[in-house]
């Protein structure tokens, strides 16, 4: 599979396993949720481990009265991204394998149905300028399916117009076409984590064999 320099497929076994449940279609909606969570939580390890470094802090003191150096991570100025509406099932877990709070900025997008082309319906980045000292340094996207890549391709430039000096993509399945074409967009600036790739698109754009859409099986919409 020839994926680019700045894609990063997991080999995690409990991921792969998890990755098997998640496929089967005999899965709950409670199932589901819990899976992308375990899954996310997995990924986000791996993928924050890569992205933030320690470094020293302010002293403080242990109970017993012991001083210690406290160790807080770089860069700051992080935030999480999360692509609506299946990104939100994958927040808890990134946000957990961060050592501090960080803001949640939402992106809207939808794919028209015609041309498969992403849509923006909704976009709640707050203003910055790019390149201060209170721009984000780190743009966390979450979005459980990476299908045509037309999506998180534009997630990637919207953020990097935002002002965002790195993007991480975070996600459990892609197509590899898909991925490709998102690890093109910004190469140099951005990395992608995933836990699987698929070979092929269905006509209508979905991953084969794939997950079917994400989002109906988190919130049972499954035959609107």
């Amino acid at each position: 599979m020839a994926l680019p320099s700045n894609v990063h497929v997991s080999q995690h076994p409990s991921l792969l396993a998890k990755l098997s449940q998640l496929r089967s279609k005999s899965a709950s909606s409670r199932d589901v949720k819990s899976l992308i969570h375990e899954i996310s939580l997995i990924i986000a390890c791996e993928a924050v481990s890569s992205a933030l470094k320690p470094v020293n802090g302010p002293k403080d003191q242990t109970p017993l009265g012991y001083e210690y150096t406290t160790v807080v991570s770089e860069p700051n100025h992080i935030c999480i991204v999360p692509i609506l509406r299946s990104g939100l099932g994958m927040v808890e877990a990134v946000q957990t394998m961060l050592p501090d709070s960080v803001p949640i900025h939402h992106l809207g997008m939808y794919r028209e149905p015609s041309t498969l082309d992403p849509v923006e319906y909704y976009n709640n980045l707050p203003r910055q300028s790019p390149g201060s000292a209170e721009s984000s340094k780190l743009a966390i996207i979450v979005d459980p399916v990476i299908a045509t890549g037309g999506t998180c391709a534009a997630a990637i430039q919207t953020l990097r117009e935002w002002g965002a000096r790195r993007v991480l993509v975070l996600s459990v399945l892609g197509a590899e076409e898909g991925v490709q074409r998102a690890a093109a967009e910004w190469p140099e600036g951005t990395e992608i984590w995933i836990a699987g790739v698929d070979k092929e698109l269905t006509d209508g754009g979905m991953l084969k064999p794939g997950l079917g859409d994400v989002g109906d099986r988190l919130f049972l919409t499954i035959g609107k």
